[in-house]
């Protein structure tokens, strides 16, 4: 059997796409027959020979082009991707392989997959005439088949790429909300802190100009006036009381923040010439009642400030993602003004972030949901119960939860009908099925601060006999993070009701265990979960969790935890 792959440079397809089609071709090659790909471009970047007769690349070219053609005219219906024979010289079947998305009314192909069967007299209708034969019908569904895994695999690249990119956009986000946090703790003043804020925030969002109106007390009445900003913003008293009117009255209307523009309708308020849209977002305070400010919102808090920016440069208006940030940073500013008192909060904005992304994946399939919070609870019980034995840093244990409550993020990229399968796996499902620690330390790997993260992700399933995925590690080979996710998410798997069977008892999944030390699980640490008090932990996890797991402290873990990945 022989591969041949031509004019690989320019081919339409990635070098992963061709490993993939050669291996598949391989296979199709092992009935005596010939695979072939041929791109949009025209060009032959995969060639399979099953050793037994030679394809004419000529042929195959014009094959392909014919298929494109008919795909490019739209001579086929249904959602099903055709296959069509051809028989000139030698028996050709032919399938498009379709871009996942339809555009313009259709799936635009990207190219053609072909199977040369040879002479037509080689082959018996409907049968398999000896080794080197096969059957039109099944090669032809093979190569459907092949078409189909093709277009499965570019839809996974794009949302696994959708959610790197998202991921990153978000960390950047919370790298921001965490700087201005992070300086809460430096003694300076409000004009410094303020400023700090607003330089860091046009770092990531192009305006025009951005200021920050704080509340003072001018002679006697009680105005807002400009204590940071940059750009070209101009604000004189008028303008600041015209904004702080124009807020309230918007907040009062149930809106988190004062948006306006003529981008689709005319402003709704007059503005000077020089604004093409504003956002305006509140600092806001406990409304301490004996204060005497006749400023405040509902909800028994105060607007002591007020954060404007102008004319947004690389969008034509803000949005619903700019209000959610410029309020995070406002309600910074409000929090350092008034003693730093909401730096747990944004810490734990970072933690709900991630949970809201880990229960997302859970509620991709209803009988997995909260399983992800479960196990990061159970990996960082056993860490404890390690630390007690032996050295292990605190920021250790951190990642080790971290790892456990993020294990499972590769699923994004496997398609749900797999993931709810009420029944036996095919081996195809089966290899969809454990490709998700590769795709979860894919996704992580691009983000620097959750690289100590990856070896937990990527090995949760690794065995220490080396039958676990997706590499095959052995004993100390496997991460000690591997090793504490893989048995949190064994216990709470085997003690969670599935689709195909119902949930153990604690009792039988502690044997199971037992049974798997040496296996499927470290030793050492296996009898160290059997030997700690699993009875309490169980009680925890019945009872919610985190709210009862060391009351004195374990409330605010999941913020300290995500605190170790900006240092």
């Amino acid at each position: 059997m022989e591969t041949v792959i031509a004019n690989a440079t320019t081919s339409a397809l990635t070098p992963a796409h061709r490993r993939e089609l050669e291996k598949l071709g391989e296979r199709v090659a092992r009935f005596g027959v010939n695979f072939a790909i041929v791109t949009l471009k025209g060009q032959l970047p995969v060639l399979v020979n099953g050793g037994l007769f030679e394809s004419h690349p000529e042929q195959l070219l014009e094959v392909g082009r014919c298929v494109l053609d008919r795909i490019e005219q739209q001579q086929y219906e249904g959602p099903e991707i055709p296959v069509w024979q051809f028989a000139e010289g030698n028996l050709l079947v032919a399938s498009p392989l379709l871009m996942p998305v339809v555009i313009g009314g259709y799936r635009h192909p990207v190219g053609a997959a072909i199977i040369d069967l040879g002479t037509p007299g080689r082959l018996s209708c409907g049968t398999v005439p000896d080794a080197r034969g096969a059957n039109v019908e099944c090669l032809s569904e093979m190569l459907r088949l092949i078409a189909l895994n093709h277009q499965t695999t570019l839809r996974t690249e794009e949302q696994i790429e959708t959610v790197g990119v998202e991921l990153a956009r978000v960390y950047e986000e919370l790298v921001l909300l965490h700087k201005i946090s992070m300086n809460m703790r430096v003694t300076e003043s409000d004009t410094n802190f303020l400023q700090l804020a607003c330089d860091s925030l046009t770092d990531i969002i192009l305006v025009e100009g951005i200021a920050v109106l704080l509340e003072r007390v001018v002679e006697g009445d009680r105005r807002f006036v400009v204590a940071a900003g940059s750009g070209l913003i101009d604000i004189d008293d008028h303008m600041a009381m015209a904004l702080h009117s124009r807020l309230s009255d918007e907040l009062a209307r149930g809106q988190e923040a004062l948006l306006d523009s003529e981008v689709d309708t005319p402003f709704r308020y007059e503005w000077p010439a020089s604004v093409r849209n504003l956002i305006v977002v509140p600092l806001c305070a406990k409304d301490k009642g004996e204060s005497g400010s006749g400023h405040r919102a509902k909800g028994g808090v105060s607007i002591i400030g007020l954060m404007v920016a102008v004319n947004r440069i690389d969008k034509p208006d803000f949005d619903s993602t700019d209000i959610k940030l410029f309020t995070s940073v406002a309600s910074g500013c409000a929090v350092f003004i008034e003693n730093g008192r909401l730096f747990n909060d944004l810490k734990e904005l970072f933690v709900g972030s991630l949970k809201a992304l880990t229960n997302s994946i859970d509620a991709k399939d209803p009988y997995t949901r909260g399983h992800s919070e479960r196990v990061a609870l159970i990996s960082r019980w056993l860490a404890d119960r390690l630390a007690e034995r032996e050295p292990l840093e605190e920021e250790q244990i951190h990642k080790i939860y971290l790892a456990g409550l993020l294990h499972d993020i590769g699923k994004i990229g496997i398609d749900e009908v797999v993931l709810r399968k009420n029944g036996k796996l095919t081996p195809e499902e089966r290899a969809c099925i454990r490709r998700h620690p590769s795709i979860g330390a894919s996704i992580l790997r691009g983000i620097k601060q959750m690289r100590d993260i990856v070896p937990g992700v990527l090995c949760h399933h690794e065995r220490v006999d080396g039958q676990g995925y997706p590499d095959g590690l052995t004993g100390d080979d496997i991460p000690l993070t591997g090793k504490i996710v893989g048995l949190a998410d064994s216990f709470d798997a085997m003690t969670s009701r599935r689709t195909y069977r119902d949930a153990m008892s604690v009792e039988h999944a502690m044997e199971e265990i037992r049974k798997g030390l040496g296996t499927q699980f470290d030793e050492k640490l296996g009898r160290l979960f059997l030997e700690s008090d699993v009875s309490s932990l169980w009680d925890m996890i019945q009872e919610g969790g985190s709210e009862n797991y060391d009351a004195a402290h374990f409330a605010d873990y999941g913020t300290a935890a995500v605190g170790t990945l900006l240092r």
